[in-house]
């Protein structure tokens, strides 16, 4: 069950993961460029507007894309500039509407935010090229890990496009969009 939260034996699976590492992007039409000298696959455009509930622990939003589906998106990583782990689950989501107003009446709405995402592939890296509504440009490098990984190679392959992207350290993030907006 790929998006599931159940595996076959009906026990909850473990999260994924990820190595992911988020910074701003003064110049998105070079970033661009990068992508394609790299060979990376270009997966278009999406946008995205993703509500977040309030949770004692990590985060929760459920995500509306177009195009895509709707899904629900629990998370937990840490606020760091570094390159971060980041544990996942996704749910498949029926009904938007339905969804997000039993969850807001069950938790209550922290905020919305709202992006453009160029999205590219190379490797096992999801490359990220954001607008978001009030913050700007950012480029986002997410390395997917399966279960097994002891995550280096994720760290390498992260490390591998900060070089390349020149993302130097005062471009980098330490708290995803919505904290950056102050929801």
């Amino acid at each position: 069950m790929r998006h599931g939260i159940l595996n076959a034996v009906g026990r909850p699976e473990s999260p994924r993961r990820n190595i992911e590492l988020k910074a701003r992007d003064p110049d998105p039409t070079r970033s661009l460029d990068h992508c394609r000298q790299i060979g990376a696959t270009d997966a278009g455009v999406i946008h995205q507007r993703d509500t977040y509930f309030n949770v004692s622990r990590g985060g929760l939003k459920l995500r509306a894309e177009t195009p895509g589906t709707p899904h629900l998106i629990q998370f937990e990583r840490p606020d760091q500039p570094e390159p971060r782990t980041s544990s996942y689950r996704i749910v498949p989501v029926d009904n938007e509407v339905i969804a997000r107003a039993a969850l807001e009446a069950a938790l209550g709405i922290r905020g919305e935010v709202e992006k453009r995402r160029r999205l590219f592939l190379w490797r096992q890296v999801r490359i990220h090229l954001d607008e978001v509504t009030g913050l700007g440009s950012f480029i986002e490098f997410e390395a997917v890990a399966p279960p097994a990984s002891d995550l280096s190679e994720e760290h390498q392959l992260v490390a591998e496009l900060r070089e390349v992207f020149g993302v130097t350290d005062d471009r980098l993030c330490a708290t995803g969009y919505a904290s950056q907006l102050g929801i």
